[in-house]
């Protein structure tokens, strides 16, 4: 016998549309400042503007990457994706926690180089291109954090990652242009340009472990197997608990199987009601499935 609601959790269905509007904002913004940015360096015959252009470009990539998972996990479940398509926000999130960290890589080789010859870099223009990257990432970082949930939803956070690595960097190109352009310290800007990509690849690499957790059927990380075990157990009429398994399926929406051994005089329907209950109350866990047995199972998989 088993028991369980079917469906997202209510949150994760009323959080999607906020997290789209979010996401869709600041692809918008990131994709304007971009064009800005190409047409003036074409103007202007900046270089750098159009290099910033360019690392720009990789972001509205991003983006994109993660509103395109936003939209495809709105779609229902079916037949042959019983789940739905829930995941394809921990694959966006996987994927651009690696891009970020291929970034920072990529930086921190750069700095090496130019540790070694450092070339001589107009501080004031880069100053002011700089200032107009802050601004858009920092416009994009606020409506993200504004609208769209990045502390629950792994691939939105992966998204807002992106925009802040962006904003770091704008923070750390403006003071390496003061500095060069007040002192001639050219060392100031691969130096800078290392402290900023450590900090982007602290956080990505949080994103990435937490989606390898999911992706890997990882229990979730605000709930533990032995309290859980322990509550189960305390239940009217329940006298052992095994084959318990707690896993991520995406974004606040975790799931709990397990078997039920009861009291042979024992209403299953009870029991059951009051098991969905009180993982749902104590451990926020809608998705529960129970199978009620009077005898402990000698089966294999009930040893795991």
């Amino acid at each position: 016998m088993h028991s369980h609601p079917h469906g997202l959790p209510h949150g994760a269905e009323t959080e999607r549309p906020n997290n789209r509007r979010a996401l869709a904002v600041a692809l918008g913004i990131t994709v304007l400042i971009m064009l800005l940015e190409f047409i003036g360096g074409l103007w202007t015959r900046s270089l750098a503007l159009i290099s910033d252009a360019g690392h720009m470009l990789s972001d509205a990539g991003s983006l994109a990457l993660s509103l395109l998972a936003l939209l495809l996990a709105a779609r229902p479940a079916s037949p042959a994706m019983t789940y739905g398509y829930s995941r394809v926000e921990v694959l966006a999130a996987l994927l651009n926690g690696l891009t970020l960290l291929g970034v920072a890589g990529w930086v921190v080789w750069e700095a090496v180089e130019r540790f070694r010859n450092p070339p001589e870099v107009a501080g004031g223009p880069m100053m002011a291109i700089a200032a107009i990257g802050l601004f858009a990432n920092a416009t994009s970082a606020w409506w993200l954090m504004r609208k769209g949930d990045v502390h629950g939803n792994l691939n939105v956070r992966s998204a807002f990652l992106h925009v802040i690595g962006d904003l770091l960097g704008s923070v750390g190109a403006i003071l390496a242009g003061f500095l060069m352009y007040a002192f001639s310290w050219y060392e100031a800007d691969p130096l800078i340009s290392v402290v900023t990509s450590a900090l982007i690849a602290r956080s990505a690499w949080g994103v990435l472990t937490s989606a390898v957790r999911i992706l890997m059927e990882g229990a979730p990380r605000t709930v533990s197997k032995r309290r859980v075990e322990e509550a189960l157990r305390s239940l009217p009429n329940v006298v052992d608990v095994h084959d318990l398994h707690i896993w991520t399926i995406a974004s606040d929406f975790d799931a709990l199987t397990c078997h039920l051994v009861v009291h042979e005089d024992a209403d299953a329907q009870t029991v059951l009601r009051e098991a969905a209950r009180h993982v749902r109350e104590a451990f926020c866990i809608d998705h529960a499935t129970f199978q009620v047995e009077t005898a402990p199972c000698q089966t294999r998989v009930c040893q795991m």
